[in-house]
């Protein structure tokens, strides 16, 4: 059997189960760090509840997944998480989600590796939504679930810091209302609606025209012109005016 021949036989064993998603599917990649709770408690001294070290590490790694060879109209980071949403006729790797995964997966591990200096990994899995609705959703799915978290990590260190035991912590927020976790951070001089936005809903990134002054080549005189340039948003809006937000992304890349 020549190299040829043994080519074809086992190339089918790696693409058999090969899936794709359909055109004219919106595609989301949710990339989550793996074991980063024991990587940011254990192995790297990171300032809790938030750092804006990390927010800045994990804003970074979404800019490089946002440069990587896709059509990607929009990023978001929370906490070890990013989300990125895919231009409707982006045709990467035929849209085959096993290389998607494998390749965010590996582009994000490697770009986070390297700005912490140390081995991180991350893995990857793609949503497929039909319609603008369902990607409205999603993201804000997103960005509620980063809004609980958030005031769930303030009051567990808060408690954490005041001399209770992990176990002792867990216990005592589990069974507070929004309110009561609220009243218990300003017990403590920490009122909540005050703390970074980026902190409570997560920190967004797409590309936005801007107007710069350079100078004419030929005429040597100054001139006003416009480009595209990706702009971090560290305070994203909420509910109505997110959807808004987020529609309107979409729909600008579509028309």
């Amino acid at each position: 059997m020549n190299f040829n021949e043994l080519d074809k036989k086992m190339r089918v064993f790696e693409t058999i189960h090969d899936l794709c998603v359909s055109p004219e599917i919106y595609i989301v990649a949710r990339i989550d760090g793996r074991g980063f709770t024991k990587l940011t408690k254990e192995k790297v001294s990171f300032e809790t509840p938030f750092d804006v070290r990390f927010r800045d590490y994990m804003v970074e790694t979404t800019k490089h997944l946002m440069d990587c060879g896709f059509k990607i109209i929009y990023g978001y980071t929370q906490s070890d998480e990013i989300s990125l949403l895919f231009h409707l006729n982006d045709n990467g790797f035929s849209r085959k989600t096993r290389k998607l995964n494998s390749v965010l997966a590996g582009e994000a591990s490697a770009k986070f590796s390297v700005l912490l200096g140390q081995p991180a990994a991350f893995d990857c899995r793609i949503s497929e939504l039909p319609n603008i609705d369902l990607v409205i959703d999603y993201f804000r799915w997103r960005n509620e679930d980063s809004h609980r978290n958030s005031l769930n990590a303030h009051c567990y260190w808060l408690l954490r810091k005041n001399g209770l035991s992990k176990t002792e912590a867990t216990k005592e927020i589990s069974g507070m209302s929004i309110p009561d976790k609220n009243e218990l951070l300003f017990s403590h001089g920490i009122n909540y609606n005050e703390l970074p936005s980026w902190q409570k809903r997560g920190t967004g990134l797409y590309s936005k025209s801007v107007q710069k002054e350079g100078i004419n080549k030929k005429t040597k005189e100054k001139t006003i012109y416009t480009r595209n340039e990706l702009y971090i948003e560290y305070e994203l809006p909420i509910k109505e005016q997110y959807e808004q937000l987020l529609r309107g992304l979409i729909n600008e890349k579509i028309v």
